[in-house]
């Protein structure tokens, strides 16, 4: 079977990987190079990086109509796209015979969009999962090929499980895949309550201390290691890498309080009890543990 892969960032990689084992993968399209980091250096999405190793061609057009028109003349049985970052307009999406399947990292309908792992994670969700769907136009609104699903775990974060699903969904392709040999593939319109998210913006990264202290150690989950999620612990802005509800009862006081040295962690105050901030990043510094950062502020106690 003929196919192009989509796909970008870092997540979409185990599902180029899986592409090109289990069909005739005619290229890559990926976003152009972007400058990154402190020099702002010329730098290579992750897919490119990985498609150039597997020898498959890459193409990084500027406009997809453009492209829909290049392509409109060739055979392909279906395209495969994941974490890509553009939608898809139907001139392209009407290319290949089959479909254009997408890797998903939700239970769609649920968590439509751009940032579904971070937003499950906020919302203190206990599953999640993949859902293999053929695209429409609309955005992740198309038919469900299949769906498969996971635990989220305790104290699991952004990174950790972006990179779980990474590898969960390239696995869900191939099951896809294989389901579509006989020449379509299996379809069902999405059934639940749909709920749409959004790319993150700077004020997105903000703790408020009177949060209740689920909803904080929640955040910090949601946005660990990166972006980090942001508060200001003694008039200090710093990003907080790890953190957990404390175990822990003293009498309320303030919100963003600093309440007492927990262990290796730093407790501070919440809107309903105590966080115990474990792992932060100040100004300047490297990662640190709490109470280390703490200790500048508050001499250890128990």
């Amino acid at each position: 079977m003929k196919t192009l892969f989509f796909g970008t960032s870092a997540f979409a990689v185990p599902s180029l990987e899986a592409a090109a084992q289990r069909t005739e993968l005619q290229g890559v399209v990926t976003q152009p190079d972007r400058p990154a980091g402190r020099g702002q250096k010329l730098t290579a999405p992750p897919v490119k990086i990985a498609a150039q190793k597997l020898g498959v061609p890459v193409y990084q057009p500027v406009s997809l109509r453009d492209l829909a028109a290049e392509l409109a003349g060739g055979h392909f049985d279906f395209f495969i796209l994941a974490s890509y970052g553009k939608l898809i307009p139907q001139p392209l999406l009407d290319v290949p015979e089959l479909g254009s399947l997408n890797v998903h990292p939700s239970l769609l309908p649920q968590y439509r969009g751009a940032t579904p792992i971070q937003s499950a994670l906020r919302d203190g969700a206990s599953e999640t999962g993949v859902t293999i769907m053929l695209m429409d136009a609309g955005l992740d609104t198309g038919d469900v090929v299949l769906q498969e699903r996971t635990p989220i775990l305790p104290g699991e974060s952004y990174g950790e499980l972006h990179d779980r699903l990474a590898r969960f969904g390239a696995q869900a392709l191939i099951h896809a895949i294989d389901a579509g040999r006989g020449g379509s593939f299996p379809r069902a319109a999405q059934n639940g309550k749909a709920t749409t998210t959004r790319p993150l913006r700077k004020e997105d990264f903000a703790i408020d201390w009177s949060w209740e202290a689920q909803r904080i150690v929640n955040h910090v989950r949601s946005l660990s290691p990166s972006p980090a999620a942001r508060a200001v612990i003694a008039k200090i802005t710093v990003k907080i890498l790890r953190a957990e509800v404390a175990q822990w009862e003293r009498p309320l006081v303030e919100p963003g309080t600093i309440a007492s040295m927990i262990g290796e962690g730093l407790g501070v105050q919440s809107g309903n009890g105590v966080v115990n901030v474990l792992e932060v990043i100040a100004p300047n510094r490297g990662p640190q543990t709490g109470a280390s950062f703490g200790a500048q502020f508050l001499r250890a106690g128990p």
